[in-house]
């Protein structure tokens, strides 16, 4: 008998879901910081759960923005219905849905963070643009896949706004949107821009399928794209049609937001992207190198995230937990493919592209942690590590699996490479397991065991033992640079500072001495990170303090560089003036080796396969 309840409930449940559910948003108090949703739910009689998405696509935790959820009402038949919160799921909420009752009313406005942390539980909105995340203003039942649930949902932005999304739109009246209906999955993976300041920019048909580049900006003046750079952009999609060989997308859409004042960050969509960055980052030669690998590496997950996902990642609803264990192919390959297709479409040169994989090396071979922490485990403990502290960050380690992956995947496409005689890459590898028919959306989920297959598929090797010594290993010396070593070249250090260093120091607005005093101190003096096991940290200093005097006199960054520049001629220890709390203390660090900074240095013993691996794939004409 208990059974057959629970069969019924079940159909029920799956009768009242074949109706779709409706969801209106009314975005104009964005500038307000707060979003106005109203829901139309399918329900029968009796106990339901809603439930608010807690773990968020891409963003590989419980993230969903729970705490920014207010004043929360439910009726049906116009009568207002008692709620109550789960007492353990704090994203839950139970009802009873009256006799005669056929749907659920449910209102509630979201509160649009003013902080610009965090992914999607961070600012979204100024006075001037707003993105719109779906999964912060909606609610759906339990007890179906996200697949199997359909919506239809409309959306109100403020009067002039224009907006973008690849959500396939059914009308428009005004500065109201009515979107086709979609199953939820689809409609929480096509977050919607707009703004007052906008532009769409057309980037081409590659393999049938077209792509924009939705541009809102915080002013006029953030969204003048340069000629030149959107023919940067327009090769991104040809190398990409290259590289993968197919697409798994009705259309494309780059929604790129420009504004010192929301969250920066990318994260990715099947269809779009959600890319933020600094109001100037797009006409600041210097904000958009550092930036530089944003777009490629979002549109880099249409393939590898989102068509081929991990399958611990592929959950069937928002609040199944993620199981991230494979996250160095998820964002490891990623920011591999994204870093080589940078030089490959021109949006950094030759040169800027080495020594940007110079300052990733260096950093993870500085790393204390290493001696602790492998890398699998920073994957496994991302939901964690995302928002870790920055001070002792070299000990504790964090999402390393980006950039370590990166140093992986280099080493694994130099492997072919050699082995192969120059007949076969990385590219046959990603074209054979990420390529596939295109055409429409669509997931295809792998394990471990795929990956190895996969790649022995393209050149046979023990693909298995080279990635779990890589995945398991701790210690020093343990940093996989052997795709730069045997690629022609070796990272090497010296006083001169990188041009990519330079951008990235002005960009940050700190001082970066991590590989001589062990010291990343910022204009105001604040020491965010002492390097674990530097000179610094050996003689007592400590981060979250503040820097107030070099050698008795007050700080400033060029104080710091010079004391430690003309150390290298002195026996006297560099003296720094530190402010803990409410106290001063004197440091003496015995330090004279000079300022250290990496690059990558031409091995001539050696075939330059790293030039070889960057060249465009796209002849251009």
């Amino acid at each position: 008998m208990r059974y057959l309840i629970l069969f019924g409930l079940l159909s029920a449940l799956s009768d009242a879901q074949n109706a779709e559910m409706k969801l209106r948003v009314d975005a104009t108090d964005a500038s307000r910081h707060i979003l106005h949703a109203a829901m139309n739910i399918p329900a029968k009689p009796g106990p339901m759960t809603l439930l608010y998405p807690e773990w968020i696509p891409g963003e590989h935790g419980p993230t969903g923005p729970i705490v920014d959820l207010v004043g929360l009402k439910i009726s049906a038949n116009g009568k207002a219905i008692s709620w109550s919160r789960d007492a353990v799921n704090m994203y839950a909420f139970h009802v009873t849905v009256p006799a005669g009752a056929s749907a659920l009313d449910v209102v509630f406005d979201f509160i649009t963070p003013p902080e610009a942390a965090g992914f999607t539980s961070g600012a979204s909105a100024t006075t001037e643009l707003a993105v719109l995340n779906w999964n912060q203003v909606l609610l759906y039942p339990e007890g179906l896949p996200s697949d199997q649930i359909r919506l239809q949902a409309n959306l109100k932005v403020p009067n002039g706004w224009k907006y973008g999304t690849a959500l396939p739109i059914a009308r428009e009246s005004g500065n109201e949107i009515e979107f086709q209906p979609a199953p939820l999955t689809t409609l929480i993976d096509s977050p919607v821009s707009a703004g007052a300041h906008y532009r769409t920019i057309e980037l081409g048909n590659s393999l049938g399928e077209s792509h924009f580049l939705h541009v809102a900006g915080d002013s006029d003046r953030a969204i003048e794209l340069s000629d030149e750079l959107i023919e940067h952009y327009k090769n991104l999609v040809q190398e990409t049609g290259a590289l993968f060989g197919a697409r798994h997308y009705r259309s494309y859409h780059f929604l790129l937001t420009l504004s010192d004042h929301v969250a920066s960050f990318g994260l990715e969509h099947h269809e779009s992207s959600d890319d933020r960055i600094a109001e100037r980052g797009m006409i600041d030669e210097v904000t958009r190198k550092v930036n530089a690998y944003l777009l490629p590496h979002e549109f880099t997950h249409s393939w590898n995230g989102k068509y081929r996902r991990p399958a611990g990642l592929a959950t069937p609803n928002y609040a199944d937990p993620m199981k991230g264990g494979l996250l160095w192919v998820y964002e490891g390959l990623t920011q591999y493919l994204g870093q080589i297709l940078t030089p490959r479409s021109g949006l950094l040169t030759p040169d800027e592209f080495r020594d940007e994989l110079a300052i990733t090396a260096a950093a993870l071979d500085h790393k204390y942690g290493r001696n602790w922490r492998p890398l699998e485990d920073t994957a496994v403990a991302a939901q964690l590590l995302y928002n870790a502290r920055e001070d002792y960050a070299g000990y504790r380690r964090g999402v390393d699996y980006y950039d370590e992956g990166t140093l992986i995947w280099l080493e694994v496409d130099v492997l072919i490479r050699d082995l192969s005689k120059g007949a076969k890459s990385l590219n046959d590898f990603c074209r054979a397991f990420e390529g596939g028919p295109g055409g429409v959306p669509a997931l295809k989920t792998y394990t471990f065991e795929d990956v190895v297959a996969g790649l022995n598929a393209v050149q046979p090797y023990d693909w298995a033992g080279f990635l779990n010594k890589r995945l398991e290993s701790v210690g020093p010396r343990t940093t996989p640079l052997g795709g730069i070593e045997n690629g022609g070249w070796k990272v090497t250090y010296s006083s001169l500072r990188s041009e990519m260093w330079r951008n990235h120091e002005d960009d940050g607005k700190n001082l970066n001495l991590n590989y001589s005093i062990g010291l990343k101190v910022s204009e105001e003096g604040n020491i965010s990170d002492v390097a674990y096991g530097g000179p610094a940290q050996k003689a007592g200093v400590s981060p979250s303090t503040k820097l107030v005097a070099v050698n008795g006199r007050q700080y400033f960054p060029v104080v710091l560089r010079e004391a430690v520049q003309s150390a290298v001629s002195k026996t006297a220890p560099i003296e720094l003036l530190i402010k803990n709390g409410e106290y001063y203390q004197t440091f003496k660090i015995d330090y004279h080796g000079g300022e250290l900074y990496p690059h990558l240095t031409r091995d001539e013993s050696k075939a330059d396969v790293l030039s070889k691996i960057i060249e465009p794939l796209v002849k251009k004409k």
